[in-house]
């Protein structure tokens, strides 16, 4: 007979999930134990398992979870009706709100992914592609006719966006959402004077 599935089951789920990209953030994806994630997650190693038969799928699982929800929330933006400058601004304003709260999964990404098998970092991988060519969209669509035939310069100028970005997250993570508000503002306004500059 077929267990059946407790009604807080995905709340616990997402409960471990949150401790385990703490413990994992902390200490060190390798220095990590079921036993301490258990631990840390105030439930016993036999329940811990009953979610997750093994350390990479929980490792997996926080950053499948935490990667698609990033991109999901970014690439479904409705960006109809909005001037470019106010598509940049709303994509970027959205990256530093979907950051607030994720600094742990954030680190995690950086630091641990290479340890999960090639096929799980290639799913991973694209969760990331996806976000990149959406903010590379909106960025070519900001410089008009800047970037025609030069690919190359776009990615760097859209990379160079994630880099103010990330480095918002590293010095700023407690920042509130009126600090984001106007850092995303700050950000857009950089971006485009920078990207005009170019030309």
């Amino acid at each position: 007979m077929a267990r059946t599935i407790a009604k807080d089951h995905e709340q616990k789920r997402v409960h471990i999930l949150k401790s385990a990209a703490r413990v994992f953030a902390e200490q060190g994806y390798d220095r990590a134990s079921m036993s301490v994630l258990a631990k840390e997650c105030g439930i016993s190693k036999a329940n811990i398992y009953h979610y997750y038969d093994s350390k990479d799928a929980l490792l997996f699982d926080v950053l499948d979870s935490y990667l698609k929800d990033l991109r999901n929330r970014i690439c479904e933006i409705d960006l109809s009706g909005l001037g470019a400058k106010a598509q940049l601004r709303m994509v970027v304003r959205e990256i530093l709100f979907a950051y607030q709260g994720a600094d742990y999964e954030h680190r995690v990404q950086s630091t641990a992914m290479q340890a999960l098998p090639e096929q799980q970092q290639k799913v991973l991988r694209g969760y990331q592609r996806d976000l990149v060519n959406q903010v590379s969209k909106v960025v070519a669509a900001s410089a008009e006719s800047v970037f025609d035939d030069d690919p190359v310069r776009l990615r760097e100028t859209t990379m160079s966006v994630f880099g103010m970005l990330n480095w918002y997250y590293m010095w700023q993570h407690g920042a509130d959402t009126e600090a984001r508000e106007r850092y995303a503002e700050l950000a857009t306004n950089l971006v485009l004077g920078g990207v005009r500059g170019l030309a």
